[in-house]
Order: C-alpha cells, then structure tokens, then sequence
C-alpha cells in the first residue's frame, strides 16, 4: 500500500471521532458522563432531550469508541470509554475558547459572573477543606454525587439549597462547585448564598477537572446508598406481618364471627 493511501485510511479512521464531537448534544451527553455512569433514560431527563433522540447520539458515541455500555436488568448503563475522552473534549473547549470569537464573545456575555463571583482554584480548595475551614458544596443532582465527589463535600442539589440553608454552618466560607466550567449552577448556588448573608465562592471549574488532575474522589457505594432504603422497606415488610395477624380468620365479608363476639359481650353485660 503506497504512504498516501495508508494516510488517506489512517485520517479517514480519526474524522470519525470528529463527527461524533460535531454536535452539540453529544458534546452535552458527554460532559453529563463524564459525572459517572448513567442510563439511557438519566441521560435524557439531564439533558432534556426524548429518549430516543438520546438514544441515538449515545450510539453514535459508542459506535466511534467514546462511550461503552453494559446492561444490568432492563436497562443499559453508559460511561465515557476512558480518561482521554473527557481530556479530549476539554481540549476543544480550550482552543474554542482562543481561536473563535464567538464562543469567547458567549463566555464573556453569559458566564461573565464567574469572575464577580472568585473562583477559588483546586489545590487551594483541597488545603482548605484538609484544613477545615471551608464547607464544600456540591450542588449537582444526587445521582453524580453518588458516583463521585470531593472528599468531604456535603450533596445539597441547586434545587433545594434554599430550604437547606438552616443546615449549612454560619461561620464557614461555603465553596460551591459543579459540572464544569459552562455549568451555571455552581453561580446560581453563590449568589443565593450570598443573598441571604452567607460567604460563598466557587470552585473555579468543576468535578470531572478535579478528577482528572488526579485529586482525592470519594464514592457512595450503592450498596450504602440504598441501605436506608432497604432498612425502610424491611421495616414496612414487619408492620404488613403483623397488621395481617390481627385480621379475623372468618371468610372476608362473613360477619359470623363478630356477631357472635358482640352477642356474647351483651350477655355477660346483662349477667352484670
């Protein structure tokens, strides 16, 4: 085979990354991913989109090796195929950001509160909470908490931070983090702690650049998460056991029996 035509194959293999990278959803499937694993259906509910346009990207991904799957009963689990895809996408961001104006004119107009708001950076926040003298904040959905978070961090999710703010100590600095850097709930998060006399910062990023620098991750194990859960169905389980001995054994809608121990009880009133 001459060299141009094995160049020619070997560019035509790698544009098929780059098709796959060419919309915005799969961009979007892909940063939610890079939160944990996450079936098809959560995809969809995260990302707002039906289930079978979310489907349909999750294959094109899977078909281009950017994401694997696996199936646990009905449902099928998907997670980026490794490390190199998120760096990937973080790349793109990054030259996005430099080389077209658009997407630096975007940045500046809509996230521009970033700045206001002083991202604190990752090595300072892990000082700070080995230190004690920070309250970290994740304020995604629970599910990612679930699948990975900084160590230490306490899971209030952006939508119940308000009725949640009794719990938070008063005497900290609360760092709240997210996403990513295009996630806007993290600043949402600051300024609502803020409006209501708290110290709030943000993590100048989000989870998955913690992770990928190599920084501490903790996860709850499901087994740990659903132990409460299982505690409480238990639980239900005994009260059904007993209620159901305390039920008479006459024939349901027979009322032999309860006549009978009212006829008595009104002889031995009569009796007295």
């Amino acid at each position: 085979m001459r060299s141009e035509n094995l160049k020619h194959r070997l560019y035509s293999e790698l544009t098929r990354i780059a098709k796959a990278l060419s919309s915005p959803t799969r961009l979007e499937l892909i940063e939610l991913l890079a939160q944990g694993e996450r079936t098809v259906e959560a995809l969809a509910r995260a990302a707002a989109i039906p289930l079978a346009n979310a489907s349909h990207h999750l294959q094109v991904l899977r078909e281009s090796r950017l994401v694997e799957a696996r199936k646990e009963g009905l449902y099928v689990h998907y997670r980026l195929a490794g490390p190199d895809v998120f760096n990937l996408t973080s790349m793109l961001r990054s030259v996005g950001e430099q080389r077209l104006a658009e997407v630096d004119r975007i940045v500046k107009t809509y996230l521009a509160a970033r700045d206001e708001l002083e991202p604190i950076g990752r090595q300072e926040l892990l000082k700070r909470a080995e230190e004690g003298t920070a309250i970290v904040l994740d304020v995604r959905p629970t599910e990612e908490y679930r699948a990975g978070h900084i160590p230490g961090a306490l899971s209030v999710p952006l939508e119940r931070l308000e009725a949640r703010l009794a719990d938070l100590p008063r005497d900290k600095e609360i760092v709240a983090y997210c996403r990513g850097p295009y996630c806007v709930m993290s600043l949402e998060a600051v300024k609502l702690l803020r409006a209501h006399g708290r110290k709030a910062r943000r993590l100048e990023e989000g989870f998955p650049e913690w992770r990928a620098n190599g920084l501490p991750v903790a996860i709850v194990r499901e087994a740990a998460a659903s132990r409460g859960e299982q505690l409480a169905q238990r639980l239900k389980a005994v009260r059904r056991k007993r209620t159901s001995r305390r039920v008479p054994r006459g024939r349901a809608g027979s009322s032999g029996p309860r006549k009978a121990v009212r006829r008595s009880t009104r002889k031995r009133g009569g009796k007295k």
